[in-house]
């Protein structure tokens, strides 16, 4: 099965074409990191008309980098939801009307299932179910059990603050630029982890929630503070990847100690972060896990990873190509 793949979630125009959700044939994305760096984070306007601008020319690279006409797809995937409003609705439209010309069905993917997806993506062994994911970017923190690819339980949540946004607004606070959280890994990568104790939250009881605003407040304060005269700023960076890091980990083994499952799965814009992917790495040595994270190119946004996504979930999300909408606040489960 060929699919088409295309996400315009929120600021990369991303199109890509995979052969029965593993094989990817093209992976194409052109991010948008010039446009709004001067403004210090993602201005949605400016977003969704840079997509109307390079859509239509990504979709046609997909096919030439792939070897295929439109024509001989299979199908069009399209992030249909969470995600920007005006971003998403360019993305729907253009799909819509792919599928509707081409006469090829349509299927409208949750972007946050591609993510867990995107661990299928250029494997020989893929993941076996029941699996349990970690799904750590911008916008989102939580933990994930995958019963099967239609059977997704969100089991674990961030209260407030998503890994990522903590790692944006930290890296603002020791003068990075944008996007914040890769300048910050970076930088922490020659601080030293143990210089500062921020605070990491705690669960209550049973819970596998987390919190990630109060280690961002706590770094924001002692910056402010006379604490903060000549310290290293790699130092502070470190501090704090490593109370992230600490927080993620728990709620992980936490989980994972609780249920059986068969494998685990990191995904997600932070799952390219070098800290997090040492923690896991290291932890599924100690306990046997059989552990995938996906390389650096389908951890942040892809079009692989929706047309993967479309793939294995096919019967529970084809759309009509009339009346498929966009929706920012899409639920996460199927059911």
């Amino acid at each position: 099965m060929l699919l088409l793949g295309i996400e315009t979630s929120c600021d990369d125009t991303a199109t890509a074409v995979v052969r029965d959700g593993a094989s990817v044939l093209s992976n194409v994305s052109t991010n948008q990191d010039a446009f709004h760096e001067k403004y210090g984070g993602i201005v949605p306007e400016i977003a969704s008309r840079q997509h109307v601008a390079l859509l239509t020319a990504a979709v046609e690279d997909a096919a030439d980098r792939a070897r295929v006409s439109l024509d001989g797809i299979d199908g069009v995937a399209v992030t249909r939801g969470p995600g920007l409003i005006g971003s998403l609705v360019v993305g729907v439209a253009s799909a819509k009307a792919l599928a509707f010309a081409l006469d090829k069905p349509l299927y409208g993917v949750n972007h946050l299932h591609g993510h867990i997806f995107a661990a299928f993506l250029d494997r020989k062994e893929l993941p076996a179910y029941p699996l349990l994911a970690l799904l750590v970017s911008g916008g989102h923190s939580q933990l994930v059990e995958v019963l099967d690819p239609v059977k997704l339980r969100v089991i674990g949540r961030t209260r407030d603050d998503a890994a990522g946004e903590s790692y944006d607004k930290t890296a603002r606070l020791l003068g990075l630029g944008f996007p914040g959280g890769p300048a910050l890994d970076q930088m922490a990568q020659s601080g030293d982890a143990d210089a500062f104790n921020f605070p990491r939250h705690r669960a209550e009881g049973d819970s596998l929630d987390m919190s990630f605003s109060g280690i961002k407040t706590a770094v924001r304060y002692f910056l402010e503070s006379s604490k903060s005269v000549n310290v290293r700023p790699e130092d502070v960076a470190a501090s704090f990847q490593a109370a992230i890091v600490d927080v993620l980990m728990a709620r992980v083994r936490k989980a994972w100690d609780r249920a059986e499952y068969r494998t685990f799965v990191l995904s997600g814009g932070v799952a390219a972060n070098s800290a997090l992917q040492a923690a896991i790495k290291q932890w599924a040595l100690e306990q046997g896990v059989a552990a995938f994270v996906p390389p650096a190119k389908y951890c942040t946004d892809n079009a692989a990873m929706i047309a993967a996504a479309a793939f294995y979930q096919a019967d529970m999300i084809r759309a009509d190509p009339l009346t498929l909408s966009a929706d920012p606040n899409l639920p996460f489960s199927l059911a």
